[in-house]
């Protein structure tokens, strides 16, 4: 009887949220607040701005301390950036898009989320705003 190969019984990884799909820079969060638009749902304020170049859609998240300490804040980012992963591929406009959450989203029904966060994406994809 020999060992079984290393990867045999793990558990497939999730997705990784692409390095491509995230927007990083200073300058580029800057950018989507002073030229960008907005959407507000019940529980995410979401700036976004169309790319002139570029084909896939970049989200960054931000969390400000008024949300919490670092642990609310990380658990926050994580089940935002979960709920995100689900729906990126339905954003076919090169977009710039920055999600600001409330506090709500730490203690919240994960589908409920979800649901925000689809409806979110498809209102930004259409390019209606409240």
């Amino acid at each position: 009887m020999g060992r079984p190969a290393v990867n045999e019984n793990r558990p497939q990884p999730l997705r990784k949220f692409p390095k491509s799909s995230r927007l990083l820079r200073h300058a580029d969060f800057q950018a989507v607040y002073n030229n960008g638009r907005k959407h507000f749902s019940a529980n995410i304020a979401v700036f976004y701005r169309e790319r002139s170049q570029g084909t896939a859609a970049r989200i960054g998240f931000t969390v400000g301390k008024a949300l919490g300490g670092a642990v609310e804040r990380n658990r926050i980012r994580r089940r935002l950036r979960a709920a995100v992963q689900k729906h990126l591929n339905q954003l076919r406009v090169p977009l710039d898009i920055v999600m600001n959450p409330r506090k709500a989203v730490l203690h919240m029904d994960f589908a409920r989320l979800d649901s925000e966060v689809e409806q979110a994406l498809a209102a930004i994809q259409k390019g209606k705003t409240r």
